[in-house]
C-alpha cells in the first residue's frame, strides 16, 4: 500500500525510527528521573538517531547510486538494440532500393 502512494520502505523506516526516537524523547523529559540523568539519556537517545540517520542516509545513497547505474546499463543494452535495428533498416531498404534499381 504504502508503495502506492509513492512512499519507500526507507521511508518508512525513517518514519519509524523519528517516531521512535520523539517518543522516547518524551517519555524522559516527563520521567521522574534528575535532570542531569534526562539531559544524559537525551544526549545518548540523540547520537544514537544520528548515527542511525548517517547508516539509513549511507544505505539510501548506495541504493540510489545502484539504480543509476542499473539504469545507465539499460540505457546502453537498449541503445545498442535499437542502433541495430536502425542499420539493419537503411540496409534492407539499400538493398531494396539496387533491386529495384538493376530491373
Amino acid at each position: 500500500m504504502s508503495e502506492e502512494r509513492g512512499y519507500s520502505g526507507s521511508a518508512v523506516a525513517l518514519g519509524f525510527i523519528l517516531g521512535g526516537v520523539i517518543g522516547a524523547s518524551l517519555a524522559m523529559l516527563f520521567a521522574p528521573e534528575s535532570g542531569r540523568r534526562t539531559r544524559e539519556r537525551l544526549r545518548d537517545l540523540a547520537a544514537d538517531m544520528r548515527d542511525k540517520t548517517i547508516d539509513l542516509s549511507e544505505d539510501l545513497r548506495d541504493k540510489a547510486e545502484d539504480a543509476v547505474e542499473r539504469g545507465r546499463e539499460a540505457y546502453k543494452e537498449k541503445k545498442s538494440i535499437l542502433s541495430a535495428a536502425v542499420q539493419a533498416g537503411k540496409e534492407a531498404v539499400q538493398r531494396e532500393r539496387e533491386r529495384l534499381a538493376s530491373r
